[in-house]
């Protein structure tokens, strides 16, 4: 049986647990009746909901009300697939779904917080964006594309290994030691202070 249209087929017959967002359109296994996603959250019950942090956010902790319902058996008899709905705190009518395919045992924060990294991955890719040019290419052709991507998130993933280096370093240098980096947008993403002995590198 699939569960969105044949979505995950190959991660399930390799028992690999993942969380997929749901489309409104998409139709998942409900006992035995395939409904659609739209339909389902539209007749969801107001009793069993959960609060749960889906992760840290730009202001604090990002709570939601989540349903966890489950769905047809996968045939791996050791595992399961649910669906996973959030629901908006402060607007009860916003609502998004997940189909989660885990072992057995997985708990309904153990999905929330594998749910929640989306946002950590699109921060990095706005990140990305702003700093590398991550999305400042034309290309006609998918391997000048892959070429370009490829590139982008390695320099991307180097400034994050440089920030997180220099700011265990501040800790440890004198202040005597340091000196202020230019205003701009990607000395302040390397850090406020580097040390002098690496500015002909970071330059």
């Amino acid at each position: 049986m699939a569960t969105i249209s044949g979505c995950g087929c190959g991660w399930r017959a390799h028992e690999r647990a993942y969380v997929l967002a749901l489309s409104g359109k998409k139709y998942v296994w409900l006992g035995w009746q395939q409904r659609q996603g739209k339909t389902i959250l539209a007749h969801l019950s107001a009793e069993g909901w959960q609060r749960h942090s889906a992760g840290a956010g730009a202001q604090g902790p990002r709570w939601y009300d989540w349903c966890w319902l489950s769905l047809a058996p996968p045939m791996q008899p050791a595992w399961r697939r649910w669906l996973l709905v959030r629901r908006s705190l402060s607007d009860p009518t916003a609502l998004t779904a997940c189909v989660v395919f885990a072992p057995q045992a997985t708990t309904v924060a153990e999905a929330v917080q594998v749910a929640g990294t989306r946002w950590t991955i699109e921060s990095s890719f706005e990140a990305a964006k702003g700093e590398v040019g991550l999305d400042h290419y034309e290309v006609r052709s998918w391997a000048g594309w892959y070429r370009h991507i490829t590139l982008a998130m390695w320099a991307y993933a180097l400034l994050v290994v440089v920030r997180a280096r220099h700011l265990q370093q501040e800790i440890a240098v004198p202040k005597e030691m340091l000196v202020q980096a230019p205003s701009n947008s990607l000395a302040a993403f390397k850090h406020v202070y580097v040390p002098y002995d690496d500015l002909a590198v970071l330059a």
